[in-house]
């Protein structure tokens, strides 16, 4: 088998983010290392006085009797408060355990009892509410002020910011003990969760500190969440690792126009994100000359994209702006990541770039992209079953993703749990015509390709809302497009689409006879999408069944209002 690798050596690992954090604040001093609003105005914090606050936090939470080893799940938005605590946690031998601010009681349960955590910290009344009093925590730390009389064991986070003059922050921890348990975003069943050590952490920023060349000028401008690896390791401990400034984006990613006035505010010379943010941020500036001008500047280095490609319309649209484009791909699983993109040769669609240093990867017989270095994790916590085949007998960790190595890098092909067979045996590759279909038209803001067991493969597409409201009649990616309104509209127009993506294939029975469109969208709150806004497959094509199930002849009612297209006789 073919393996890849980086040319470049890697920096020197820190031993633990303990001994990260003590050398930070001696160079770094009274630099902001992070600030949020606060009343609508944000407020920072010097490296100084957040070491201070993170060794008081650990020495009171050895007090209250946190002892090596445990583990605390931080069910929280991102804010001050629970980034010192999951670093004072990590730095004292304990495990972090972020999860999603906003899950409902059923499957915050389900994480919480699955954890094993003995701790739990909540934002405010919201977490509270939805956490089962009958949980055997030993304290239950809260960041705002809340009411309770189910809860026994409640402490204010403020209480843990008292002076303590207790040394504990340990910088002898091992590399290797695990201090961030993270679960996954699930797109295809139950959450897994990783286990993730010191080393497998620091190891990313060792690796890329000379290839994006981030430093303490920098600024950050952020929304993406931390019990997410892509936000909470990659991009957070690049501002950590490096000194820059890393600012809370205060509509956490899901208004434009806050961004856009965050953005005035910040000046970010760096930015990590996703293609359905950038979409919506360029689809903002085409509106209005003087957002365009503020988000296009030349004091942005990079921009990041990651979780899914970026259409190549928004890649080449960067470049004329003379921003340079960076993407990466890794899982959860690699902490997270394994590849970057060279900036300086032209960007192919799906192609994810070079190992960095320190990581090889290589492809299977079947195609699978397997990987070994220090940003491994070691396995899944109690979970025997995906244990048992993630590793191949000379140690390389078995990706679930399926790929080709190219003269630019690696290519996704698709996940390998995504490819399908038809009735007749031939095996879909769905992911190539979705693909086609998104680069065919920007109007598509998810499409899900499936047919398992059928005679043909279907669609289910779900448009983008902002451009059926605001059609912009300045730029459309294909001549003839008459900008849709409405879903009935759409729906005309992307017929011609979708025959051409058809012709695209080579293979015959690859193609869709039949799609629908639907005036619907996918959401984090129904877990159609996941943290990172990947769309969920598995959670989408139940929550759509019966509209999938109509494609093959079925009569089951539903409710959204739909366009079907027809492709039999195309």
């Amino acid at each position: 088998m073919k393996t890849l690798h980086s040319e470049i050596k890697s920096g020197e690992i820190v031993k633990n983010i303990s001994t990260l954090l003590v050398e930070n604040a001696s160079k770094f001093g009274n630099k902001i290392v992070f600030q949020e609003k606060v009343d609508g105005i944000y407020k920072g914090i010097s490296w100084d006085k957040f070491l201070s606050e993170i060794k008081n936090i650990a020495s009171n939470l050895i007090d209250l009797g946190f002892e090596k080893g445990e583990k605390m799940i931080i069910y929280s938005p991102n804010r001050l408060e629970m980034l010192e605590l999951e670093l004072a946690v990590m730095s004292i031998g304990g495990v972090a355990v972020p999860i999603f601010a906003y899950f409902k009681e059923d499957t915050a349960k389900l994480l919480m009892e699955h954890s094993d955590a003995t701790y739990l910290a909540v934002a405010e009344q919201l977490q509270l509410d939805r956490t089962d009093h009958n949980l055997p925590f030993k304290k239950v730390i809260h960041f705002d002020d809340v009411k309770d009389d189910k809860f026994n064991n409640l402490i204010s986070f403020k209480n843990l910011l008292s002076a303590n003059k207790n040394e504990v922050l340990d910088l002898d921890i091992s590399p290797d003990d695990i201090c961030l348990n993270m679960y996954t975003s699930g797109t295809m069943g139950t959450p897994k969760c990783v286990q993730l050590s010191h080393k497998n952490i620091l190891s990313q920023q060792a690796a890329i500190k000379e290839i994006l060349k981030v430093n303490q000028e920098d600024k950050f401008l952020s929304y993406l969440p931390w019990h997410h690896s892509f936000g909470g390791i990659f991009e957070l401990f690049s501002a950590l690792y490096n000194g820059a400034t890393y600012s809370v984006e205060s509509s956490f990613g899901k208004d434009v126009k806050v961004i856009i006035e965050n953005w005035k505010e910040i000046k970010p010379t760096v930015f990590f994100s996703v293609p359905k943010v950038y979409q919506n941020l360029v689809e903002l500036c085409n509106q209005d000359e003087d957002t365009k001008q503020l988000f296009f500047n030349s004091g942005l280095k990079f921009i990041f994209t990651a979780a899914a490609s970026l259409p190549i319309n928004l890649s080449n649209l960067f470049q004329e702006k003379g921003i340079t484009v960076v993407e990466g791909w890794g899982l959860t699983e690699t902490s997270p990541c394994c590849t970057l993109t060279n900036p300086d040769l032209e960007r192919q669609t799906g192609v994810v770039g070079v190992p960095i240093p320190g990581v090889s990867l290589r492809i299977a017989e079947d195609d699978e992209i397997q990987v070994k270095g220090p940003n491994v994790m070691k396995e899944y916590y109690k979970n025997e079953e995906a244990n048992k085949d993630i590793f191949t007998e000379d140690g390389w960790y078995k990706t679930g993703d399926v790929g080709s190595i190219t003269s630019s890098g690696l290519k996704l092909i698709s996940r390998k749990d995504r490819i399908f067979k038809l009735s007749n045996g031939e095996k879909v590759i769905p992911t190539d015509l979705e693909k086609i279909i998104e680069k065919k038209c920007h109007y598509v803001q998810y499409v899900i390709v499936s047919g398992t067991g059928n005679d043909y493969p279907v669609a289910l597409i779900f448009p983008n809302q902002n451009l059926l409201k605001n059609p912009d009649y300045q730029k459309s990616p294909e001549d003839g497009c008459f900008c849709p309104r409405n879903i009935n509209e759409f729906g005309r127009c992307l017929q011609g689409c979708l025959k051409q993506s058809n012709d695209e294939l080579k293979q015959k029975f690859a193609k869709i006879k039949k799609a629908v469109v639907l005036d619907s969208s996918l959401s984090l709150e129904d877990n159609t999408l996941t943290p990172s806004m990947k769309m969920a497959p598995k959670n989408v094509l139940e929550k759509y069944k019966s509209y999938y199930l109509n494609m093959y002849g079925e009569q089951l009612s539903t409710e959204d209002n739909l366009y079907i297209i027809d492709l039999e006789d195309e």
